[in-house]
C-alpha cells in the first residue's frame, strides 16, 4: 500500500472526505480499523464531539495528489 509523505486527505480510502483514509495511510495503518479506534474514542470523549474533530480536520487537512505518495 502507498504511504503518504505528508498528512493528506486520502484519494484511495475515501468514505466521505477521506480523512480517517488519509491518517491510516499516512500511519501504514488498515482504514477502517482507524475508522473503528476514531468512532470508539468519540463514543467514550465526552469533552470533544468527535463530529468536530472530523469536521475540523476535513477544513485543515489537504486533499492528497500523485505526488504525496511514496512506494
Amino acid at each position: 500500500m502507498p504511504r503518504l509523505v505528508k498528512l493528506h486527505r486520502s484519494h484511495n480510502h475515501r468514505i466521505i472526505a477521506g480523512v480517517m483514509g488519509g491518517v491510516a495511510e499516512y500511519l501504514g495503518w488498515s482504514p477502517n480499523m482507524v475508522r473503528l479506534l476514531f468512532v470508539v474514542i468519540s463514543s467514550l470523549s465526552v469533552a470533544v464531539p468527535g463530529i468536530l474533530i472530523y469536521l475540523l480536520l476535513w477544513l485543515v487537512m489537504p486533499n492528497a495528489t500523485a505526488d504525496s505518495y511514496i512506494e
